[in-house]
């Protein structure tokens, strides 16, 4: 079917959303609630794990061999780790990110009565104080505190305040929507992914567009702590499609436009098949496309494999500056990933076999092994034979 249109204005309204709603690991419930909420007007049946990851299912012709489209809710942020005498507050982080990038971060409280304001600043934050030295420390977690916007000015203080170790404490996205298509923001990891997901559903549902096979929609909530996809996958789903960021820095192919398809990243490569199929799929629909590897980096396809699911697992993503800090990405990239997505779902299933979870060796895949043909160049066309 021809490659479907996306409502860009509703994309960027799902992710200004989402990005109001605080969701580091293990503090979800709200965005859980939100997405849910959005999945229902959309006309889905969205079903929730004890701990709130959620699966949604459009119906296809065939129940066996679906495939599904995974994307994570959680954010990093970080955890009061301690209480100073001071009445500041020692943080841990809560995924992997440098506290390079948490200086300077507004950030939110969560506490049982209610939730405090404050900043994170470096040890030494005063210029007038400190002068060179505030260059000359070190940068790490432990080199960086919090400051509530409280009367405290110790330690007993801030404990009465009822803020106390385990806290989760958010840091504030500051988005900004440029007229341009650029979106600057923390958090776009993978709050960007889930409104791909969410415009994807929409533009399927609104062309009522007919799939081959039940599509799993599905968020996970410990993503950035790598357990996300590891309890979430159910045994009829044969292909597993997950939607991220990609590094668009030095020594990356990574783009802010159009697809960026990961062939591997640090748990190894993704499967051949899907991520060939992707491909073929991108050059039929004219959709821009580029491939990368990514070093330092796993997603919920890792925590899916290592659960011991046997699916085959993809992974696209939208390429994204400063991954893990002061993101940017661009509204070209995440529309380009919605309609893969929708041009994936809607096409038909190849590898028959894959119904099955186990099966013989009929109808089993086959990667190409022929040597490739080459022009034939003779020694004196180009000079060899001198």
């Amino acid at each position: 079917m021809p490659r479907l249109k996306i409502d860009v204005d509703y994309l960027v309204g799902a992710l200004e959303a989402l990005l109001s709603i605080d969701s580091p690991t293990g503090y979800t419930d709200h965005v859980v609630r939100h997405t849910t909420e959005e999945l229902q007007r959309l006309g889905l049946e969205p079903r929730l794990t004890r701990r709130g990851a959620i699966r949604a299912v459009t119906r296809g012709e065939q129940r066996e061999g679906a495939r599904a489209i995974i994307t994570h809710l959680d954010t990093l942020g970080a955890q009061v780790k301690l209480v100073k005498d001071s009445g500041r507050l020692e943080v841990t982080p809560i995924g992997h990110w440098s506290a390079r990038f948490a200086e300077g971060a507004r950030a939110t409280i969560y506490t049982e009565g209610g939730s405090y304001r404050g900043t994170i600043l470096p040890l030494k934050a005063s210029g007038h104080t400190f002068n060179d030295e505030i260059d000359e420390q070190p940068v790490g977690w432990h080199h960086v505190e919090l400051r509530i916007d409280a009367m405290t000015r110790s330690k007993a203080d801030t404990l009465g305040l009822g803020i106390d170790i385990g806290n989760f404490v958010a840091i504030d996205p500051q988005p900004e929507f440029l007229d341009n298509g650029f979106i600057n923001s923390r958090h776009l990891d993978d709050k960007a992914g889930v409104a791909i997901a969410l415009a994807a559903i929409e533009a399927l549902g609104r062309e009522e567009a007919e799939l081959p096979l039940d599509i799993h929609w599905l968020f996970t909530i410990g993503e950035e702590v790598g357990i996300g996809a590891a309890s979430i996958v159910t045994p009829n789903i044969a292909s597993m499609v997950t939607i991220d960021n990609g590094t668009t820095a030095p020594g990356q192919n990574s783009s802010e436009f159009g697809v960026t398809v990961a062939m591997a990243d640090q748990s190894g490569p993704f499967d051949y098949h899907l991520t060939h199929k992707l491909v073929e799929l991108c050059r039929e629909h004219d959709i821009r496309y580029q491939k990368d590897i990514f070093r330092f980096y796993r997603s919920d396809s890792a925590s899916a494999l290592e659960a011991g699911h046997d699916v085959r697992t993809a992974l696209l993503t939208f390429g994204v500056d400063a991954s893990h800090g002061y993101e940017r990405i661009h509204v070209h990239a995440l529309r380009s990933v919605a309609e893969l997505v929708t041009a994936y779902v809607t096409s038909p299933l190849e590898i028959q076999r894959d119904v099955r979870e186990v099966s013989d060796l009929e109808g089993f895949t086959e990667q190409p092994m022929e040597e490739a043909e080459q022009p034939d160049i003779s020694l004196s066309s180009n000079g060899l034979d001198n």
